[in-house]
This record gives structure tokens, sequence and C-alpha cells, in this order.
């Protein structure tokens, strides 16, 4: 008989999936534009770096937030004792107010059914905990974030069956692929619980459309199951197509206060639309009253601290910076999105069209040898190790079709990007265009060069004495 538990001894956490092994390349031998220029640059991590310097602007001209100050008074001691695991008040509301200004406030929160955990994995395996038992089973159109194996089944024993989804209609949402998932968790034994999306999508970086989400509004009320909404995303949409939370259309639908919108829940995060997982704020919200009282009670094993707390009620109550952040975040997240589509179509790379999330649905079928998740697996090698770059390949997100890889965009700078593209076109053109590839990444190199030396110099400058200049 073993020492050590089951669950510390299996091997189902999901780590192994190319999608971590992908990472783990990376941190071995991690990209930097002067120390290590000939790093693995990172395009399968999906951070929000882009308006980091809008954040940074408000805690300097806000320095009471995060000193723990109010009216010139320390709080440290305040904020350093026990707090209920309900959350702080200030904090709850804010978080609600932020959510419906992210929604356009076509739709409001209720702070008394918000429940808050560390970020949107504690969430959504709060969720499995809530709704499903070991051995029940969701459903999750595909191609999904490949985490979910990890967040929604390690712990809680809970299934996962694909809906399958294609690009012939854009990998859009179908009620036969609906019917057929179901199906398919019947036949194995399985009790469906409930259907789970991303919207906006990862990793497709699409909107769901209203079409859509009427379509799985009424498979769940014809099914008596649950549907959970991970809405983490929802601020960066960055065209006019914009994004409808299922709120919304339970709303137009007057669903509200029915039996059907309690068994609809929103897990939303701070993390991707303010560029914050280090800080670990993630909400449940939902309608039942069960639901809100059994999470509450579970948040107690993934609490925000009382600082993060304090810190973020101010820096979100205050509406003159999250309207225009929110508003400035999605002109550069549109702005680098453009500059990655075309950058890959001027190599012969195809995306698909998107309008959301920190990522594209890159295209590469056409570089495969055979249609085969083998050869995605040799290609997706080739890039990591040859052309050193960390992408995801599309088996990872359970895609069905082989050859697709989500390239993220904005957790690098704009030159970082430069060079993997170049990268990629060195790789794609082939021997004859390398010698004039590596010129231009050499060129790139040489200006990054240039650049540090020019802002020691100014320092250097800048720090002499008054006299000796």
């Amino acid at each position: 008989m073993g020492i050590l538990s089951r669950k510390a001894t299996c091997n189902t956490h999901g780590q192994d999936s190319s999608y971590f092994l992908g990472w783990e390349e990376y941190e071995k031998n991690p990209y930097d534009e002067v120390k290590n220029p000939d790093g693995i640059i990172q395009t399968g991590l999906a951070e929000n770096q882009l308006s980091f310097d809008l954040i940074e602007s408000w805690l300097a001209k806000n320095p009471e937030a995060a000193n723990f100050e109010r009216e010139g008074q320390s709080i440290f001691r305040e904020l350093a004792l026990f707090q209920d695991y309900h959350g702080l008040p200030s904090f709850k509301n804010a978080m609600a107010d932020f959510m419906s200004e992210n929604r356009g406030n076509r739709v409001s929160f209720d702070p008394k059914k918000l429940v808050l955990t560390a970020g949107a994995t504690s969430a959504n395996e709060t969720l499995m905990f809530c709704l499903a038992d070991p051995g029940d089973a969701f459903l999750l159109p595909t191609p999904y974030y490949p985490g979910f194996d990890r967040d929604l089944k390690w712990r809680t024993g809970v299934e996962i069956v694909p809906i399958q989804c294609t690009s012939a209609n854009g990998f859009r949402i179908t009620k036969s692929a609906l019917e057929e998932a179901y199906k398919q968790a019947q036949k194995l034994n399985l009790k469906v619980k409930g259907v789970l999306i991303t919207n906006p999508s990862n990793p497709l970086g699409t909107t769901t459309t209203r079409t859509e989400l009427n379509r799985l509004l009424d498979f769940v009320s014809r099914k008596n199951i649950h549907l959970i909404s991970d809405e983490i995303y929802s601020g960066t949409v960055f065209t006019s197509t914009g994004f409808i939370s299922v709120l919304e259309v339970l709303k137009e639908k007057k669903l509200e206060n029915t039996d059907v919108s309690k068994r609809v829940h929103i897990v939303y995060s701070l993390s991707k639309d303010l560029g914050l997982p280090g800080f670990r704020v993630g909400v449940i919200y939902s309608n039942d009253d069960i639901v809100v009282a059994a999470a509450t009670k579970m948040s107690s094993f993934g609490l925000i601290s009382s600082q993060t707390q304090y810190l973020l009620s101010a820096l979100l109550s205050d509406k003159n910076f999250t309207k225009n952040y929110l508003k400035e975040n999605q002109i550069r997240l549109k702005n680098r999105h453009d500059k990655l589509v075309s950058g890959l179509e001027a190599v012969g790379i195809e995306c698909l069209k998107s309008n959301a999330g920190l990522f594209c649905w890159v295209d590469m079928r056409h570089l495969l040898r055979s249609n085969t998740f083998e050869a995605e697996i040799e290609l997706w090698k080739k890039i990591v190790y040859e052309v050193k770059l960390n992408i995801s390949p599309g088996s990872s997100c359970h895609c069905n079709e082989p050859g697709w890889f989500r390239v993220c965009f904005a957790n690098m700078s704009e030159e970082t990007l430069k060079v993997a593209l170049i990268r990629l076109k060195m790789f794609v053109d082939g021997p004859s265009s390398t010698t004039r590839s590596q010129s231009e990444h050499q060129r790139l190199k040489t200006l990054t060069k240039m650049k540090v030396s020019n802002w020691v110099l100014r320092l250097s400058f800048q720090d002499r004495e008054p006299e000796e200049r």
C-alpha cells in the first residue's frame, strides 16, 4: 500500500500537455532582446501587458490606495487583521459596477450575488464542486482552453465531453453538435450537468453570437442543466461587433428570476482585461442563492487578500479611469492584433477572423507534411526548437482538425513581435530567404543595442552635476 494519496500520485493534472510543455521549454531558454536574443519567444501565454502604463499612472496619482491609507491615516493594521470571506463590501460594489460598465451597462450585477475567488481558475473549479458530483459531465465546445482539463477535472472528478465545432463555419456552436455531445455523454454513461463556454472564446478570439447564446439557453432549458459562461475576456473586444453577455440574452428572453436564470452562472476575472493575473482576482456570479452560499463557503480555501481588495476597490471606483482604460486598452489590442495578422499574412499564413482576446487562432494546415495530429506535433516541435517560438498546438486545445495553433500577441513588446515574425518568415520561406531574414534580424538587434546604449548615455549625462554639463 502506498504512503501517498491517489491524488498525489495520479497523472491526470494535464501538466504533460504540449500546452504546458512549451512553457517549460521557454523557461529553460527565455528570449531577452539584450541578454538572450536567440532565446525562445513566449507566444503561448495570454497575458495583457499593453496597458500597464495606464495603471501605473493611476497608482502614481493615487498614492493613498497603494500605501493603504485613508484620509491620510494608515489602515495597514485594519487590512492585516482577519477579514470575513464574503469580501470587503467596497470591493464587491466596485467589482459589480465595473462588470456592468464592461458590458456597456446593458445588464447590472448585484454585489450580493458575487462570490470572490482567487482567480478564474478557482472560480471554475468551485462551480464544478457546486454543480456536479464526481463522474458527472460538462459539455465544452472545441477548441477550448487547455487549462480546463486541470481546472474542471483534476480535483473534482468531473468529466469533460467535447462539443465538436469545425472550421467549416468558423467553429460556431451548432444545434446538431450540442445534441451529438449530449448523446455521446449518455453512451459513456455520464450524467450531463451543464455546458461551459468561454465568451469571448479562448483560443479562437471570437465573441459568441446572439444566435449561439439563444441556442445554448434553449438547450440547457430543455435538458434542465446548467450553463456557465466564462467571460474573463469581455473587456478585450476591439471591434464594433461587440460582446454580448449571456445575462443580456436572459433579459431579452424575459427569463430573469426564472428557474433557467438560476442555472446560468458567470465567471469573471481581472487577469485579462486589466492584465492582473498575479493579483488573483476572480468572481462567480449566480442567481441561485444556494450556489452563492456554497461557493462563498468554499472560497475560504482561496481568498483574495484584503490589501488587494482595498487597492482595487479604489481603482475600480474611479469611473474616469475605468472608462478611459477600457477604451484605450481596446485600441491598443486592435493595433497589436492587426500587426500580428498582417505580419502572418505577409508570409502566407492566415488567421481565423477574430474580434477579441489576446491571441489569434492561426491556420498552419498548409505547413503540415500530412493531415494528422502527429504531423501537427512535428511542426510544433520545429517551431519551438528551431524557430524558437512557443506557440500552442490546436491538439492541446482539443481541436479536431490538425494544423491550427494559438499565437498570443499582447504579452510582449512590438519589437519582440517583429523578431517573432522574422523568425517565422525564415522558417516558411526556407533556406533561400535565410540570409535576408538573418540580416533583418541582425538589424533589429543592432537597433535595440543602440537604444540601450543611448539610454545609458542619456542617464549618465542627466546624472552629472550641473557644472559638469
